[in-house]
């Protein structure tokens, strides 16, 4: 049976956090299969990026050329056939990301590989990948067995994973490998990478997210939320229907159609728990609801429930916070 090959996503010369997300699993299910995780990584003067996965894979296969500075699929696409055909690995692991939905199929139809996208899960049974999805708008977790086939690619959900040091030190090799340029002409090109402005919030990064929904009943009320957030040295994000209501910007919403968030402290205002919110705060490690609701779907997912209106419990909250700073 072959190796697990995992394809480390980074910008800016920082590895993106999915990368180890699926390093971490890829790493659990090569010890129980018997098998090899071998990181790849493309790019431009990338070696000081490849040292961090040697901790993970048992090889590191590390690919520069002037042409995979910055992401163009072409580019890429023709350097993982050339890997892929090498190495011959059982499963390909990419980050179900604005690089990866593009890559993936493009990678699967050029080498006739099935391909299984944006997965929560995965598995091996009797030789087959067995992967879990979402459906019907995240309401159902589908099981899903993949046709039976030498090699598959995937694309793994960001946060689908929580990203782990391996309980062993492995210690990998790390390789070069010389880039083969495709022989046809590529008409793609890499114009700008375009950056949030400076100030802006990344809630996927975030320690501690305050998450507001419709029980904050007016924009009015939204500083009132900030300010706590501030004081707990979090920043706020939201559930759909307040970005429908332009109440605040897309680049803060939790959920399916939004962004994926982990923090250590997810404190919930006023949000009911509709399905499609909870997959965006699945990889929080404590969940705080506040809720007026007692049959809110949130408190069956969090760690500590208050049933009680936010705007008794945020002002209580914030002056407790104060007498603390205080004494």
């Amino acid at each position: 049976m072959g190796g697990i090959f995992v394809l480390a996503e980074h910008r800016q010369q920082q590895l993106r956090d999915v990368t180890f997300e699926m390093l971490t699993k890829s790493r659990d299910l090569a010890d129980k299969m018997n098998t090899t995780l071998t990181a790849v990584i493309l790019g431009k003067n990338v070696k000081e990026l490849a040292k961090p996965l040697t901790e993970y894979a048992d090889k590191v296969l590390v690919v520069e050329h002037d042409l995979l500075e910055n992401f163009v699929s072409d580019y890429y696409q023709s350097a993982l056939v050339h890997l892929i055909d090498q190495e011959k690995p059982l499963l390909t692991m990419i980050a179900h990301s604005s690089i990866g939905m593009e890559l993936a199929p493009r990678l699967a139809a050029a080498l006739n590989i099935p391909l299984a996208t944006d997965c929560i899960d995965l598995t091996f049974e009797d030789d087959r990948l067995v992967v879990t999805r979402q459906i019907y708008g995240g309401k159902i977790n589908a099981r899903v067995i993949v046709r039976k086939a030498d090699r598959y690619i995937v694309t793994a959900r960001q946060a689908a994973f929580k990203a782990q040091k391996p309980p062993r030190p492995i210690n990998g090799q790390m390789i070069e490998v010389p880039y083969q340029p495709p022989s046809e002409e590529v008409k793609k090109r890499f114009l700008e990478l375009v950056t949030p402005p400076p100030g802006a919030v990344d809630i996927s990064s975030a320690a501690l997210v305050v998450g507001i929904g419709r029980g904050i009943k007016d924009k009015s009320n939204i500083p009132m939320v900030e300010e706590l957030a501030q004081m707990l040295g979090g920043v706020v994000g939201c559930s759909r229907p307040i970005v429908d209501k332009g109440w605040m910007p897309s680049d803060r919403q939790i959920g399916q159609s939004g962004k994926s968030i982990k923090p250590k402290v997810y404190l919930a205002l006023g949000i009911s728990g509709a399905f499609q919110h909870l997959v965006g705060m699945k990889g929080a490690e404590v969940v705080i609801a506040v809720n007026k609701d007692p049959n809110a779907p949130i408190f069956g997912h969090a760690d500590y429930g208050v049933i009680d209106d936010l705007f008794k419990i945020v002002p209580a909250l914030k002056k407790k916070i104060a007498e603390a700073r205080g004494s």
